[in-house]
Formats: C-alpha cells, structure tokens, sequence
C-alpha cells in the first residue's frame, strides 16, 4: 500500500500562521514565547511565529543541561544567525540535580528526564507571564498521538502550531521554509540523556510510525495495517497501545459529570473566532 503523506507545504504554512496571528490577537497577549532546541520542530515553530507576528513579537529561549548534545548549541546558533532571531540560553544544569536530590524518590533516568522538560515549561511560562505572552509548543502529530512527551512539561503550552503535521510532514515543510540543511538532516532527538534518539528510543523510524498512525488514523485494524505495509501485527498493535495508553496526556484531567454542563465536555467556548 502507498502511503502519501505529503502535503502543499505553502498552503500549511498560511493555514498555520494564520492560526498563530488570529490566536494571539484574540487572547490578547502581545506575542509569543517559544523554547528553540535546535531541532527541525522548534525551528519551523520559530520561522512561522516570526513570519506570523513579526521579530518584536517573538522570543525564544534555550534552556540546556548537561545532557544536550554539543550539535544542538551549534545548529542552535546557526538558526539565531541565519532567521535573526532573538534568543536568551539558561543552563538549567543546576536546577534540575537540585529538584532530583529533594525528590521524595530517588529520580531514574526517565524519571530526571521528565524533570528536565517540566523545569523548562516553568521557565517559559515564567518568561511568558512577565512578557505577556503565550508559550508556543513544538511537539508535532507523530509525538503527540503516541504520548512521547512529558505532560505539563513539552506538552504544558498554549498552542501547538505543527501538532496536526507528522514528523515526516515537518521535514517536507521545513524544506520549503529552507531550514538549515544540517537542523533538518540530524537525528531526531530531545537531548533527554546523553546519546538519547527518538527513533533508537522508539524502536522505529519515523517514516514507519507515520505510516501506521496515518492508517490508524483512517480507521484501518491492525491486521489490514499490517498487511498493507508489510509490517508484523506486533509493531503495529505496539504503535496502537501508545496512542491508546497516551489518551490521558492529549486531554484535560477527567471530571465526573455532576451539573448540568460540564468544563470540557458539554460547556465549551469557542477555541478562535476570526
């Protein structure tokens, strides 16, 4: 079965910068804060919201640890150089062995790593309340239908600009948008622990998940998936258990239903007008 998943990078790109401009112009924040990586993700968020708002109304911090790859400092510079972007970096080293020493539990690796992503959602929801601004996420479709990244931290944001693109769409738009060669081309990862990757982590490539969640996202049962893309039953009911165990990290916390209409559920508000 082929599979094609791409898209007209030029009509995204309007659909989400108008997204963008129509979003912050009806909460009534001046602008945008986004956290840069020196990832394709973070750098595609970081060209629309600039194109979207203009430079006075972005800014973008670099929060490192002791685990960050030495590439993400380089790619990260040549992205502030080549977009003329303005970019304030805090080591956040300190910080989070910190928070692990005065943790009730002795923190694992995976466990420190969630640490790591939800000490930098506090920066940028601190930088973004002082600004007036709101916190632009970075995490795409891929990411988010398979729970790989940690509530209220990557995950703890206003808006989601590329959450309906998958990773391979972001790579096709990036392109487009004449990202750096080197940011698009590097492994995927989020410098969690030292020598982590997304796809090693994983277990598959992100061309692979795409394929799956693209049919999973049809409504297609695992046995057909399998049979389509000549793919084992196991991986694809393993790609399916992550999006089904991962629910609750897409959605806000349960509430029993009590009233009459209920937060979320049955009174909702309009999510943009314009």
């Amino acid at each position: 079965m082929d599979v094609d998943l791409s898209i007209n990078p030029e009509e995204v790109s309007v659909i989400i910068k108008d997204f963008i401009k129509t979003y912050v112009n009806n909460s009534g924040c001046k602008g945008v804060v986004v956290g840069l990586s020196g990832g394709v993700d973070s750098a595609v968020v970081a060209l629309l919201c600039k194109q979207a708002l203009g430079k006075s109304k972005t800014r973008f911090v670099f929060l490192p640890d002791d685990s960050t790859p030495k590439s993400d400092f380089k790619h990260l510079e040549l992205l502030v150089k080549k977009l003329d972007l303005s970019c304030k970096k805090i080591d956040i080293t300190s910080i989070v062995q910190e928070i692990g020493k005065r943790s009730v539990v002795k923190p694992d690796k995976l466990a420190l790593a969630n640490i790591k992503a939800r000490t930098r959602m506090i920066f940028l929801f601190e930088y973004a309340n002082i600004t007036k601004n709101l916190v632009c996420g970075t995490s795409n479709k891929s990411e988010m239908l398979i729970g790989y990244f940690t509530k209220y931290g990557d995950g703890g944001v206003d808006i989601q600009p590329i959450g309906d693109l998958y990773k391979t769409q972001v790579w096709e738009l990036a392109r487009y948008l004449r990202i750096p060669g080197a940011i698009i081309s590097k492994k995927p990862t989020a410098g969690l622990w030292k020598g982590q990757t997304d796809e090693a982590e994983l277990g598959l490539r992100y061309r692979d998940l795409d394929r799956i969640l693209f049919c999973l996202e049809r409504k297609m049962d695992v046995a057909e998936i399998a049979r389509a893309l000549d793919f084992k039953k196991s991986v694809v009911g393993r790609v399916k258990n992550m999006r089904v165990k991962s629910h609750h990290k897409r959605h806000s916390p349960l509430i029993p239903k009590v009233g009459l209409k209920t937060p979320g559920y049955d009174w909702r508000s309009p999510i943009q007008e314009g």
